[in-house]
């Protein structure tokens, strides 16, 4: 593959969000440190931790010598593919109908998609393409060897992003995220959980939902609660070699700033089964509770808020612990006997 020249760091303009309050940066913490940030949920920029990377060696060079590091590994296994057309600006968003997006999925050979989008890399009107979510464990075995996260436990694969100047609209993941820029700059712009109302988010049956809202040419006529969601953002600007940490259920915008980006990130977290899942039980929830008449909602959010969302002992403090079944700490026999009772409900 040819080597291109070195990518400036102009490659883009600069963007209002860069101006936003920036995430607070920590330098690599001891594997019990970071289960202590895990548990803190809140967004983090790591410093160094993962200095030692042959593949960040490689990253820093030229995207040329990344995307020989990758292929002298491949196999033969096809990698999804994600293609924008060029007046898409890079966004993969929805088009404008919601039912559909702005890019296309497939499957091809890794070498081919490289070389593609090596060659892509200058070229005016050109589509954006990128492979996404690549399994590396699978698709690449040695990178893995290669390429060790020393905070987290081997079961935790990493996946690979890379491509051109890709513009990822606001979306939130089940799972606690660490994302490590390998080559390129990143911007990463954070909004917290609760502010769902103020993101304007797509049909949740069209996965992965996502914000209406272009954060970088906001249209607020359109979207006017977007001002209050854009108040309680954060911003990192990412270099390669640095990492960040983002909680479950975090919204983030993720901008590819130069035209060549890798990346590498795991997901973790989202460990419950069954009947247990969050987002299968609040899809239930908007099947049993969405259409009720005001009054018998008024009274399942009052439940909602007192029962669930409360502290055990505000809501139930007037019960003794022995008598709060599933207002209290459940034994295990008790949890037992309740997830018995809620499948044979939803079984009828």
């Amino acid at each position: 593959m040819a080597e291109p020249a070195r990518l400036g760091v102009a490659a883009v303009r600069p963007s209002p969000l860069d101006t936003l309050p920036r995430v607070a940066a920590r330098s690599a913490p001891a594997p019990a440190d970071f289960a202590a940030l895990v548990a803190s949920e809140t967004p983090v920029v790591i410093k160094g931790l993962f200095d030692d990377w042959v593949a960040l060696a490689a990253g820093r060079q030229s995207p040329g010598r990344l995307n020989a590091y990758l292929a002298g590994m491949d196999r033969g296994a096809a990698v999804p593919v994600m293609e924008a057309p060029a007046r898409a600006g890079g966004r993969f968003a929805y088009r404008a109908d919601m039912r559909e997006f702005t890019f296309t999925k497939r499957s091809a050979p890794l070498r081919e998609t490289l070389a593609r989008i090596e060659g892509l890399i200058g070229q005016e009107n050109a589509p954006t393409v990128a492979i996404q979510m690549l399994p590396l464990a699978d698709a690449l075995a040695e990178f893995v060897r290669q390429n060790p996260m020393p905070l987290l436990p081997p079961e935790v694969g990493p996946k690979l992003w890379l491509g051109g100047g890709v513009k990822t609209q606001t979306h939130n993941d089940r799972d606690h995220n660490l994302a490590c820029v390998i080559a390129g700059r990143r911007r990463f712009t954070l909004f917290p959980p609760d502010q769902v109302a103020n993101l304007y988010i797509g049909p949740l049956d069209n996965p992965p939902p996502l914000s209406l809202v272009d954060p970088e040419n906001p249209d607020h006529d359109r979207f006017p609660l977007f001002r209050e969601a854009m108040a309680s953002a954060r911003v990192a600007l990412l270099e390669p070699g640095d990492a960040i940490f983002i909680p479950k259920y975090w919204w983030h915008h993720v901008a590819s700033l130069d035209p060549y980006n890798a990346m590498v990130n795991y997901w973790w977290g989202d460990t419950a089964q069954g009947i247990e899942k969050p987002n299968d039980l609040f899809l239930a929830a908007l099947l049993a509770l969405k259409r009720l008449p005001p009054g018998e909602r008024a009274y399942w959010h009052a439940m909602f808020e007192t029962h669930v969302f409360s502290d055990a002992e505000v809501s139930a403090g007037h019960i003794p612990a022995a008598l709060r079944g599933a207002l209290g700490d459940l034994r295990a026999d008790e949890r037992t006997a309740l997830l018995r009772q809620l499948l044979a409900a939803f079984q009828k």
